[in-house]
């Protein structure tokens, strides 16, 4: 994610700080190599985040593939922060998957 100052992966939970957010904590829920699928949701968070549950899951497509990814959150007013949060994630990654090749 953009802008993260710090991440903890301790096998279930990924504990994160980000600037202007604060301290985030989420729980792996799935994750399956063969499928090529992970879900999670953010438990504990400094905002009025009342439910997260967001899926990965990447696709063949046209000879390479897809990354498809999904969030349902409530309230639906934080949908701009974390769609923007997302996008941003995208970002990153194409970067680090370019540079890898």
């Amino acid at each position: 994610m953009p802008g993260v100052e710090s991440c903890h992966f301790d096998g279930e939970v990924r504990s994160l700080i980000l600037p202007g957010a604060g301290a985030i904590k989420e729980r792996i829920l799935l994750k399956d190599d063969s499928s090529r699928r992970i879900e999670y949701s953010c438990f504990e968070s400094p905002g009025a985040l009342k439910s997260h549950h967001a899926s990965m899951h990447i696709v063949e497509s046209d000879g390479g593939c897809r990354l498809l990814w999904e969030a349902k959150i409530e309230p639906i007013e934080l949908e701009v922060f974390v769609k923007e949060s997302m996008e941003g994630s995208l970002v990153q990654l194409e970067n680090v998957l370019k540079n890898s090749l």
